[in-house]
């Protein structure tokens, strides 16, 4: 009724078959199982297990109803994995379940309704993961739970946890080294005790100039993040979980790309129309030439007035005659429709 396989550096492709149908124990440890389809398949066969351990596999995610037919599991050890997320119902039908242990994975966000289903939960373990932050259901009842070693960021947004734990009768394990690491102002003081509620009364009256405030405590957090969380987190059992790599790099280079571009492009629009102006002004044409000669004889032609004749009552005819002559006068100005 007990089965245990724990050969370090042992491959196995899927979770044996095998094996009696009457098994209660089943430890599979450090076989590299990653919990795939044809695993949970497996898993459904054994419906006597009231303890299964899955601790320091290659389990990266788990998805909905992985462990719906094991109505009887009491213990469920997923340690020492690759778990970077958890779907809402990972743990739909473990109604009986006592003793839940997540630790030393890559958790960095919880659904306040992952735990919904566990009617019987007692003793939960979240220590070393990368939570932030975690949004608990105020019915929620534990014996214990476990948070050491996590980046708590002691915010408005960890309020609901801090009221859970000083209100209920729950066990905070390691409760004086479960500090804050941001801000720096609560850095190192318990999750539990810190003066979260009078910030958050702070930054409401504030309007807009809180004290702690939640998105310039996440825009820290990404460049803090590695350097505080250790790159390898060693359990008592000697293995460890390595943490994602911080990808701000790549969120700076963009930042710095747009900011060029839009200067670049507000500069060269300031500009070309000055240069347009600068260049066209130098589109001279030369003043045209007039004979002087020739405007004088024009100029007399149109100033002469025809001959007027009139005959009076005696029948004499006179004529008169004027003729204008046209004499330039030079006042020293050119006229010039160019020049405004």
């Amino acid at each position: 009724q007990q089965v245990t396989c724990e050969e370090p550096g042992k491959s196995l492709s899927h979770l044996p078959i095998n094996l009696f149908q009457n098994v209660t124990k089943l430890s599979l440890k450090n076989i590299k199982i990653t919990l795939n389809n044809s695993d949970k398949e497996i898993l459904r066969s054994f419906l006597n297990l009231t303890e299964l351990y899955l601790n320091e596999n290659m389990i990266a995610v788990l998805y909905n109803n992985s462990f719906c037919y094991l109505t009887k599991l009491l213990i469920l050890d997923i340690s020492n994995n690759h778990i970077s997320t958890v779907h809402k119902a990972a743990f739909e039908g473990l109604s009986q379940l006592s003793v839940l242990n997540l630790s030393y994975n890559m958790i960095s966000q919880l659904d306040s309704n992952v735990f919904t289903s566990l009617k019987s939960l007692t003793v939960l373990n979240l220590q070393y993961n990368v939570l932030e932050y975690f949004n608990i259901n105020p019915s929620f009842k534990l014996i214990k739970i476990v948070l050491v070693g996590n980046p708590w960021t002691c915010s408005c947004d960890l309020l609901d946890l801090q009221i859970w734990l000083t209100a209920s009768s729950v066990i905070l394990e390691n409760e004086n080294t479960t500090t804050c690491v941001f801000p720096a102002t609560m850095e190192k003081l318990s999750i539990k005790t810190a003066p979260i509620q009078s910030d958050c009364k702070i930054e409401k009256a504030s309007l807009g100039n809180p004290v702690t405030s939640t998105s310039a405590i996440r825009a820290k957090r990404s460049a803090l993040l590695t350097a505080l969380t250790p790159n390898n987190i060693t359990g008592n059992n000697g293995t460890h979980a390595d943490l994602p790599p911080g990808k701000s790099w790549t969120f700076l280079a963009g930042v710095l790309g747009f900011v060029l571009g839009t200067t670049l492009l507000i500069f060269t629009a300031i500009k070309c129309p000055t240069w347009y102006h600068y260049l066209i002004s130098y589109s001279h044409r030369r003043l045209e030439e007039i004979d002087p000669e020739m405007f004088e004889q024009e100029f007399s032609a149109d100033m002469t007035s025809p001959t007027v004749s009139t005959t009076n009552n005696e029948g004499t005819i006179v004529i008169f005659e004027k003729n204008h002559e046209f004499a330039p006068v030079e006042d020293g100005f050119i006229e010039d429709k160019y020049i405004d």
